[in-house]
């Protein structure tokens, strides 16, 4: 009867988190490759049901187990793609299919982005919005008069009227075996997990990689209808396990009141 209250409480606290977890998405519908969180749900450790009696105590099979509740194994990441939309702009990078853009962090350590809007720092390096070089280290000249970036990801810049050109560099991509367990760092940046394993990286268009698309940026693959229900199912589920701590209560209560 004890357990039922715990049991409980650790399904409101899950059922609390999922409702967190569909906010956020929710808030980020609009955010620019944004990639939706869900939570993965796992049983809590079972022990037996007699609670250490004899066999046949209470008519209880010692062979059968009982939960203890219900814990969030993880929250992780949906990296479905999302409507890949027109904006025109020359630094707006999308891409279209598998593969994560590799960016360089303040640390030494690589991030990992899904493109977005770029900038030509201070230094003249190509950099995200956030002022995050990328791996590449592709610098562009000062004079550089208009700056392409092919589906393969080569990069080129155009001087004296269109004459001119020069190849800075390629931009390759990464992927992961497991993407939906890399951390999120925030500013649409991932980092690897030992539960992602390793990033491949391969040239744009080749081994199942996608393309780059310039002058495109990706949408959030928020789904507005699935959320909704999301959050309708989460609420409904911590009724039920608020109902079950409240029954418990009851019960003792009774227990209780039989000792006077």
């Amino acid at each position: 009867m004890i357990d039922s209250l715990y049991i409980g409480a650790t399904g409101m606290h899950a059922q609390q988190t999922g409702v967190d977890v569909v906010a956020q998405n929710l808030a980020n519908m609009n955010t620019t490759g944004y990639k939706k969180s869900y939570v993965v749900f796992e049983d809590l450790m079972t022990r037996a049901a007699t609670g250490g009696q004899p066999a046949g105590v209470l008519g209880m099979d010692p062979a059968s187990n009982m939960g203890l509740g219900v814990a969030i194994a993880r929250n992780a990441k949906s990296f479905t793609t999302g409507e890949i939309k027109q904006t025109g702009k020359p630094l707006d990078l999308a891409i279209r299919g598998d593969g994560l853009l590799e960016v360089s962090m303040p640390d030494g350590s690589v991030a990992y982005t899904r493109g977005g809007t770029l900038k030509i720092d201070q230094d003249g390096m190509l950099s995200t919005l956030a002022g995050l070089p990328l791996k590449a280290s592709i610098s562009v000249p000062a004079d550089t008069e208009k700056l392409t970036i092919a589906p393969d990801g080569r990069v080129t810049a155009w001087r004296n009227g269109g004459r001119d050109a020069d190849e800075l560099g390629k931009l390759e991509l990464a992927r992961f075996n497991a993407p939906e367990d890399l951390n999120s760092l925030g500013d649409g940046l991932y980092q690897a997990t030992e539960r992602s394993g390793e990033p491949v990286q391969g040239r744009p268009g080749e081994d199942g990689l996608g393309l780059y698309a310039q002058g495109f940026l990706e949408s959030s693959n928020v789904q507005l209808n699935e959320e909704i229900v999301n959050l309708m199912v989460a609420q409904r589920a911590y009724e039920a396990n608020a109902k079950v701590v409240q029954a418990s209560d009851d019960m003792l209560g009774l227990v209780n009141n039989l000792r006077r």
